[in-house]
């Protein structure tokens, strides 16, 4: 390896592990904002939270590469420019794309190294985060009392307040339902005041309440009169302590093939293999209602009902083979003819809603084969985008000669953003049916591959595309032009006569 080629990789290698950490932090705080109604009240042990960032840090390292590859890009060639270090070398003869060759190379293996995490390592970062995920919602905050609501909380009760002090917590006018016995609201406990405390195990709730009664319907019994009677049970107090086990208050851990089903969770060779079973189930579905639909029409073509004249309320089946539909409707009575025509009325209404029934049922199956081709493509053009934006990043870069974070950002922004839309936007169409799930998951690398090999042209050739004088100069003879063809023209030399 030559001199040159460890003085590029060495000057591109810092900015991007640098960029890569940075890119990686925001889609973390991005996720902490999403998801932070769910993790916040939970009382969650560091362990478990750093668990849950490392796992979903995993998850985002196939998307965070692409950009922190066109950040770095941007910043390595602005930088060589800024300081005339590229002029130095494409004067003593180096071409820039022999500059970025060794960087192309480095950019190749990432892209393996992307796949290799989209394809194995994010399936399991996936499951394990989500799985953790979904504990952690199933796990109850805290008990937290809000006056005029009642509180589900605690296993077996609902709890309400009229107010609550923010000093003592002391609770006012405290309404309890005891569903423990199953039997809907026959256990109610009122009390004027009250405390609730956790234990200092943190294993049970102490409820300590003043000044109120217990109220308890008691077993129906049977009487021999038309009515039943409902006996009760009050129960008046002073003071009473009500202590009840927090078993549901721990994080419970989940198996963690609870999720092994969904699609973001498999690697190729599963995602693969899914897909064809779920057309072939797809097609069997297809083909089964299609058979039933012709079944049914066949029926109807080759029967028809006649009224029995003895008795209006039933009809039998003639079978006719062949006969004139014109002919055999004209035989027909006034009567007859309109109780015809109801019955196919009502034959094409049911039919058209066991179409729209099955058209919608199937559609539903189109999108979730549609789902797992997408996850599919996913794989490659998270690992593509890689080497897509370093062929716009370092010739952009060669053409701006502006190192740091401030330029370089702002357009690799722009660039990530317009490749993010269209992924999407080209991600929801495939989802839809509406195009193909090649054309709409390489949509974006379509657009930007072109855009980048001419950028790479563009500052092999030393373009001045981005100065800002060039198209200054361009719009001004633009507008020259025009002056002289509609202002000018219009001034028309005054003939003799005129004179």
């Amino acid at each position: 390896m030559k001199k040159l080629d460890l003085f590029v990789i060495r000057s591109f290698i810092g900015p991007l592990v640098l960029t890569f950490f940075i890119v990686l932090i925001i889609l973390i705080l991005q996720f902490l904002w999403m998801y932070v109604d769910d993790l916040a009240g939970k009382g969650l042990e560091i362990r478990v939270l750093a668990e849950l960032l490392f796992q979903f840090s995993l998850s985002f390292v196939p998307m965070a590469l692409p950009l922190a590859i066109l950040l770095a890009s941007l910043m390595t060639f602005g930088n060589m420019g800024e300081h005339s270090e590229l002029t130095a070398i494409k004067s003593s003869g180096i071409p820039l794309r022999r500059i970025m060759s060794p960087l192309v190379i480095m950019i190749s293996f990432i892209c393996i190294i992307s796949f290799f995490f989209s394809n194995n390592v994010v399936p399991y970062a996936n499951r394990q985060a989500r799985t953790l995920l979904y504990d952690i919602r199933r796990k109850r905050p805290d008990i937290n009392l809000q006056a005029g609501t009642f509180n589900s909380d605690v296993d077996g009760f609902s709890i309400k307040i009229t107010s609550k002090d923010p000093v003592t917590n002391r609770l006012d006018r405290i309404f309890i339902y005891d569903h423990r016995r199953n039997k809907g609201n026959t256990d109610v406990i009122y009390a004027d005041s009250g405390y609730m405390k956790v234990t200092p195990d943190e294993t049970a709730l102490s409820m300590t309440l003043y000044n109120g009664y217990a109220y308890s319907d008691m077993n129906e019994q049977e009487s021999s009169g038309p009515e039943k009677r409902y006996p009760f049970r009050k129960d008046v107090f002073r003071e009473q302590t009500i202590v009840v086990p927090l078993s549901g208050f721990d994080l419970e851990r989940t198996e963690i093939d609870l999720f092994k089903s969904n699609s973001a969770m498999k690697n190729i060779a599963q995602l693969t293999y899914d897909i064809d079973s779920l057309n072939k189930r797809y097609l069997g579905r297809v083909d089964e209602y299609y058979k039933q639909y012709t079944d049914a029409l066949l029926y109807n073509v080759k029967n028809y009902s006649a009224l029995d004249r003895n008795d209006s309320t039933k009809s039998e089946k003639v079978p006719r083979p062949v006969f004139n539909s014109k002919i055999l409707f004209d035989s027909l009575t006034v009567i007859d003819k309109k109780t015809v025509i109801t019955k196919a009325i009502e034959g094409v209404k049911a039919g058209s809603s066991f179409l729209n029934t099955q058209s919608t049922s199937l559609h539903a199956d189109v999108q979730f084969i549609k789902r797992y081709e997408v996850n599919w493509h996913k794989k490659f053009t998270l690992s593509a985008a890689c080497l897509v934006f370093f062929l716009i990043g370092a010739p952009l870069g060669a053409i701006i000669r502006k190192g740091g974070l401030g330029t370089p950002a702002v357009i690799s922004v722009l660039f990530f953003v317009i490749w993010y839309v269209v992924s999407l936007s080209g991600e929801k169409l495939v989802e839809e049916d509406l195009i193909s799930s090649t054309a709409g998951m390489w949509a974006s690398t379509y657009i930007l591959l072109p855009v980048g090999i001419f950028l790479t042209y563009k500052a092999s050739t030393d373009s001045v595309i981005m100065n800002i004088d060039t198209y200054v100069s361009f719009f001004k003879k633009i507008k020259d032009s025009l002056y002289r063809r509609f202002i000018i023209g219009t001034k028309r030399t005054p003939s003799f006569n005129e004179q």
